[in-house]
């Protein structure tokens, strides 16, 4: 007997595109609402004028343990637009670079040993802080949540050189957080469920890249599926407040004053705009509060385009010892295989961009062409064709000292409303795995609703 139930996603970012695939993949009916005009929510391509191109609003990278958003690209058929690498680059501001080997078991190695300056004694420091960091990951401390990254990295001693080569930059990848403010059981959950995942699959989890768009990867396959299955896709459509009757979902009120009847609803919407939503689930106030006090933090990422190649030498570099403003560098004519006939395309991605997000894009650009400088000859000569500034100031939600444990289960105590989005509780911080993986907790809980007679 198909299920009566009419189903109501609030959100189309990524943890609501997963949630009404595979909704709809489970014969349900299905509404989509989306405040915007477009679909994808921080996950989208736009396009350059003058380069007549369709780059991102920001370059993603995938790791090879997100198996939730394997899924999910399976369902919308986009998996093969991933590629891993076997490698990426450091480099320094004086010249000096270092392969840092993403694949397979010398990946290892580049966690003790990716320093140019690095000695037998330095590695050999490296890799015994390394081995005490990946067992307080699985054996965690009690009070890992009350130490910042940078004093969890004291704690087990790792050495300077290790820090400036890796262990910074990948927390910083991680949370978008300077280690300085950022939470150490941030880091050590990851690194946890990273380490689980290699044992489970019985290789290291590496970090590819999407070799497409954004709106390809993730956007068009989901309408596929959804004009496949029917899924009612609602653009401009605001939702207000989620009604609940005798501890049952009824409806979404919209800020139009018109009600979307609804039997069961996944409220999928980043922590900022969750306020006033909930207002009739009994513990409301609970989960406003989680999503103020979790906060927000700025990511800035920029489209760079050149008359001329820029020197890199793999597809994506890390930018280290420099000020900051770019973490890292990602060559979109290797990642894409991208036409260079009006210009060469760099994504430059500055993460916890607390400095740059007030800026002008005028500012931002020259601040980052300075630097760019100082560690690609070629930027001395080459001149900027079209520059795009992405500001997005509510990137992801905050993931510094004080924040563990806040973030909501999918499950509320109405079993017909679930909540979905990086912000709630998953075993990754804000990625796109976790997003997903939210939505796929959400989709279950409906599934296992006892069926209406």
């Amino acid at each position: 007997m198909s299920d009566p139930r009419r189903y109501v996603v609030i959100g189309g970012g990524l943890a609501g595109l997963a949630s009404a695939v595979w909704l709809a993949e489970a014969g349900k009916q299905v509404t989509l609402l989306e405040r915007r005009g477009r679909l994808g929510g921080r996950t989208h391509a736009m396009k350059a004028d003058a380069a007549e191109d369709l780059p991102d609003n920001g370059q993603h990278v995938i790791a090879s343990g997100y198996d939730h958003l394997f899924r999910y690209l399976t369902s919308v058929g986009t998996r093969q637009y991933v590629a891993f690498p076997h490698r990426a680059t450091l480099r320094w501001p004086d010249g000096r670079k270092v392969a840092m080997h993403t694949k397979g078991w010398r990946a290892l190695r580049t966690f003790t040993g990716a320093h140019p300056d690095s000695g037998v004694l330095d590695r050999i420091r490296a890799a015994i802080a390394t081995t005490r960091l990946g067992w307080q990951c699985l054996n965690q401390p009690t009070d890992l949540a009350d130490l910042t990254t940078e004093q969890w990295f004291d704690r087990v001693g790792m050495p300077a050189k290790a820090r400036e080569a890796v262990w910074d930059w990948l927390a910083l990848g991680v949370a978008a957080e300077p280690v300085q403010q950022e939470s150490a059981k941030i880091l050590a959950d990851v690194l946890a469920t990273g380490i689980r995942l290699g044992l489970t699959h019985r290789r290291p989890v590496t970090i590819g890249y999407p070799t497409t768009d954004l709106d390809t990867l993730y956007i068009t396959g989901a309408q596929r599926v959804f004009e496949r299955h029917g899924v009612e896709v609602r653009h401009r459509a605001v939702a207000r407040r989620i009604h609940i009757v005798d501890g049952r979902v009824t409806g979404v009120a919209l800020a139009d004053g018109s009600i979307v009847p609804a039997d069961a609803v996944v409220c999928a919407v980043p922590n900022s705009n969750v306020g006033g939503l909930l207002d009739e689930l009994p513990e409301h106030a609970e989960i406003y509060a989680a999503a103020d006090k979790l906060g927000y933090t700025p990511i800035v990422s920029t489209n760079l385009y050149l008359d001329r190649p820029l020197g890199t030498e793999a597809e994506f570099e890390a930018l280290i010892g420099g000020t900051g403003v770019i973490d890292e560098v990602f060559d979109r004519q290797r990642m894409t295989g991208r036409g260079t006939e009006r210009a060469w395309l760099y994504c430059l991605t500055t993460s916890g961009a607390y400095a740059q997000i007030h800026k002008s894009s005028d500012e931002i650009v020259a601040e980052q062409v300075e630097l760019l400088r100082r560690y690609y000859p070629a930027m001395a000569s080459a001149n900027v064709v079209q520059a795009q500034v992405v500001r997005m100031p509510k990137a992801t939600f905050s993931q510094v000292i004080g924040t563990h444990g806040l973030r909501p289960d999918q499950r509320t105590s109405v079993p017909t409303l679930v909540l979905a989005g990086d912000w709630t509780a998953t075993d990754w911080s804000a990625t796109m795995e976790s997003a997903v993986q939210s939505a796929a907790r959400a989709v279950d809980l409906l599934l296992a609703l006892p069926s209406v007679p």
